[in-house]
């Protein structure tokens, strides 16, 4: 089929593109928000000791990281519908595969399920880049935001299924604490079917062949025009990853700190949901700022965001109120760092490289956060919750150390050519 594809129809399917990726968030939360405060619970209880539940959280954000590069690499050979159902499939299996752990109570088999399902929330990383495969680059940080912001649904009222998808366990017949994963079963089999059937045509292909063809007049402004800019992208890379161990650090131990401290797991996950909310709900605020204050600016505000949550939750352990709200603002410094800092690695990135270096950046990412997981467990063994809260301030410095040594310059904005082009799609 032969499209003319001009500024007026790139916008059109712009906004189909990313209302699309945002039904697919929706589901991809609640598979995933569900999951999130009983995986660490399942993994203590079936490794005997606490000092494992880090582990859940640990092996989803290591799923993540394996599955980014492979992912993103798909998404060049074969577009992003193929990519995100492609790792949608593999979550979706993975909830299944939790469940059989739990009636077998193998804990190894446990932190592959958890793996997984963690493939998922790679699916939920590239689906704000593909947010700005056809994204005009003055509301390119809004774009990805919305996205993001997508997920605020499900993945807000995912921790507060846990009860609901208990007592489904049991009518049905599912190992104790499994009941939840039935949902991500569900809810990442959705969205696979959404991602296959919708993102047609595909926005990086489409995207890529614009910025093949050399026929093209491109202004001074537009994006197939950019030059990697190797300071910025690294800068980028280590405020988004940074930021996202804190978070992960952070958030992973608080459900076996609430518990170990007498709260309930509709407490808990309460308190998950209310970080979950804080993480995507203001987005659309961040994306906004970006796209006007500039991107380190709202990378900044972040980080001051992420260092009086951590005061909080420092200063505060003993106090639920306190955590429950140092938790928020948790979410909140992680939304507004990596929302600006996904828009400035793509602006930094020409074109033809920009799947490989965002697959790349994921995987930092969620690398980076399966690490600081797996130390947080050991962390909060040795040192308590508060102690976890003070050490996670050294990244929160290393983010501002390292915008501090960088350049305070930014790529051009690029925009679409006016001239109508075709192509075969």
């Amino acid at each position: 089929m032969t499209a003319v594809l001009d500024s007026t129809v790139i916008a059109a399917l712009q906004r189909r593109t990313r209302s699309l990726l945002m039904v697919g968030q929706v589901m991809a939360g609640l598979g995933m928000g569900s999951t999130l405060a009983i995986g660490a619970i399942m993994a203590g209880r079936l490794a005997g000791s606490d000092a494992w539940s880090g582990m859940a959280a640990t092996m989803s954000t290591l799923g993540a990281a394996l599955a980014a590069v492979p992912l993103a690499r798909l998404a060049a050979r074969k577009g992003r519908r193929i990519s995100l159902t492609t790792g949608a499939m593999i979550a979706a299996l993975g909830g299944v595969v939790t469940i059989i752990s739990a009636g077998v109570q193998l804990f190894a088999l446990l932190l592959v399920g958890i793996a997984m399902v963690g493939v998922g929330t790679a699916v939920n990383l590239q689906s704000r880049f593909a947010a700005t495969d056809l994204a005009h680059p003055k509301t390119r940080g809004r774009d990805l935001s919305l996205v993001v912001w997508a997920t605020t649904v499900g993945a807000v009222s995912g921790p507060n299924l846990i009860t609901p998808g208990e007592s489904v366990g049991a009518l049905l017949g599912l190992p104790e604490l499994s009941g939840p994963f039935l949902f991500t079963v569900i809810a990442q089999s959705v969205a696979a079917v959404v991602y296959f059937f919708g993102l047609r045509p595909d926005p990086l292909q489409i995207s890529q062949q614009w910025a093949k063809d050399q026929s093209l007049k491109f202004s001074a402004s537009h994006q197939a025009a950019v030059v990697d800019d190797k300071v910025m992208i690294t800068t980028a890379i280590m405020s988004i990853a940074l930021s996202h161990a804190t978070m992960v650090a952070v958030m992973a131990m608080t459900p076996v700190h609430l518990v170990n401290h007498g709260a309930s797991l509709a407490i808990v996950g309460f308190t998950i949901s209310l970080h979950i909310a804080g993480m995507f709900a203001l987005s659309p605020v961040f994306g906004v700022l970006a796209d006007t204050i500039g991107r380190i600016p709202t990378i900044l505000i972040g980080q001051v965001i992420l260092a009086i949550s951590l005061a909080l939750t420092g200063f505060g352990s003993e106090s639920n109120t306190a955590v429950v709200l140092g938790l928020v603002l948790l979410g909140l410094g992680w939304s507004a760092a990596t929302v600006a800092g996904s828009t400035l690695l793509t602006e930094a990135t020409s074109v033809a490289r920009r799947p490989k270096v965002q697959g790349f950046s994921d995987l930092i990412m969620s690398g980076s956060g399966a690490l600081g997981a797996a130390l947080a467990g050991v962390a909060l063994a040795l040192v308590g919750y508060d102690g976890l809260s003070f050490v996670a301030l050294l990244l929160v410095l290393g983010v501002v150390i390292r915008i501090m040594l960088t350049p305070r310059r930014l790529t051009s904005a690029m925009v679409a050519p006016a001239d109508p082009i075709t192509y075969d799609i």
